[in-house]
């Protein structure tokens, strides 16, 4: 018996289910009215209307149980209505096929009420407003006996387990990774987007049409040149190369947070390999950390107050520094707002490794300047906060970048930190 459903999908969605059919894990990043919602249910009733296992369970997933009913509840009635022998458990959220077959729709707000379930798959929808645990402590158990499939798909909201997922899957050959933004796609009209556009604020509107991951942070200082560094692939597995010898960038707190980027230059190409940050801690604790980090180092740079005196020693913290055998460049001194276009310069030279630079680079995204209602317009200066100590040393990466090699040196003498693993 031949039995049509009727879903004629648009071409994006034919090559979306075509691609997900050859993975097990996959991350669909979708704009408004992109017709996920409508995507997801076919796929899933393709799926468990084809599964070769006895008694095949899928699911829907929504962040709350009201929303998946408002959502795909009337989807899933429309296309697996026309199967005969289909049964709907309104109460339950239900689909029982004719095949012995199960569709639930669920929902995120309890997930222990979700436990002991088995899955053959399973699309999970806003992902962006879920709790975290749902799908390691909960969903993927579910899918692990049967080694059952997920999809997840929304709409980006910052920086959160969804994101870490997109991450996750831009990373790794084994994940599908789809990015689906409104100027591309062309399933809305420019006049409509237009419109949106006039109504909605800059940030409000990359976020929900362009797919943007840093638009929920309002006046964000490097967000757009981060956002490109990941659509180009920048943001990856960068390896210690010890053939470069490694250049450290420090912003030095006192009472505060201590911030280190590591840096190697390759040709044009600045390879920031690894990031440190402490607080509280003196220069001692750092040394030991260059030195248990085995690289093979080149220059240290410091800002200028790493010459003030302490009134305590009377040294400079230079001096300290320069007596445990870390010898310090210092930074000229720059206007802020050339500091951090020197900094915004910068970036697309640079290629960041995903997992050791990840805490300064969720710094640089969350950089930004605070928003005065009152003049409806951003402040000159960037708000201070946890943020602001990786972004400071990051500024001065940028400025020294740009120094000649022999500014504010001191005599040469080999730092007891630096580690040469070719040495007997």
């Amino acid at each position: 018996m031949e039995i049509v459903i009727p879903y004629a999908p648009r071409p994006l969605q034919a090559s979306l289910h075509d691609e997900m059919q050859a993975k097990r894990w996959g991350v669909v990043v979708c704009h408004r009215r992109f017709g996920k919602t409508v995507w997801a249910i076919n796929h899933i009733l393709r799926d468990c209307i084809m599964s070769t296992k006895p008694n095949p369970r899928y699911a829907y997933m929504a962040p709350t149980y009201r929303q998946a009913k408002n959502v795909a509840w009337d989807y899933l009635k429309q296309f697996a209505g026309k199967i005969p022998g289909v049964r709907f458990h309104e109460t339950e959220l239900r689909c029982d096929l004719p095949t012995g077959g199960r569709i639930s729709l669920l929902g995120a707000e309890n997930p222990d009420s979700l436990r002991g379930i088995y899955l053959d798959g399973c699309v999970m929808d806003e992902v962006a407003q879920m709790p975290e645990n749902v799908f390691p402590e909960v969903i993927r158990p579910a899918l692990s006996d049967r080694k059952g499939w997920a999809t997840f798909v929304g709409t980006p909201a910052g920086h959160n387990a969804f994101f870490d997922l997109f991450e996750q899957a831009t990373a790794d050959d084994d994940w599908l990774c789809v990015v689906n933004k409104a100027s591309e796609t062309g399933l809305l009209d420019q006049d409509e987007l237009d419109a949106a556009q006039r109504m909605m604020s800059a940030d409000q509107y990359a976020q929900e049409f362009e797919c943007s991951w840093n638009a929920n942070v309002p006046g964000a200082i490097f967000g757009k040149e981060l956002e490109t560094a990941q659509a180009e692939g920048r943001i990856c597995n960068v390896p210690y190369d010890p053939a470069h010898k490694v250049d450290t960038f420090w912003d030095l707190g006192v009472g505060d947070s201590t911030s280190i980027w590591f840096t190697q230059t390759v040709g044009r190409a600045i390879h920031v390999i690894d990031f440190y940050e402490a607080r509280n801690e003196g220069l001692p604790h750092y040394c030991k950390m260059l030195t248990d980090r085995r690289y093979v180092y080149g220059d240290h740079h410091a800002p200028h107050d790493i010459e003030v005196r302490e009134l305590g020693s009377g040294k400079s913290r230079r001096e300290v520094a320069w007596d445990l055998g870390l010898n310090f460049r210092v930074v000229p001194k720059l206007p802020l707002e050339d500091g951090i276009h020197a900094a915004q310069m910068l970036i697309p030279r640079c290629y960041f490794d995903r997992e050791r630079t990840k805490d300064g680079l969720e710094a640089l995204r969350q950089y930004h300047r605070a928003y005065n209602e009152r003049t409806r317009s951003f402040r000159a200066s960037p708000v201070h906060d946890w943020s602001s100590h990786s972004a400071d040393s990051f500024r001065y990466l940028a400025v020294g970048m740009r120094q000649p090699r022999d500014h504010q040196r001191v005599p040469q003498r080999q730092a007891v930190m630096e580690y040469n693993p070719f040495a007997s």
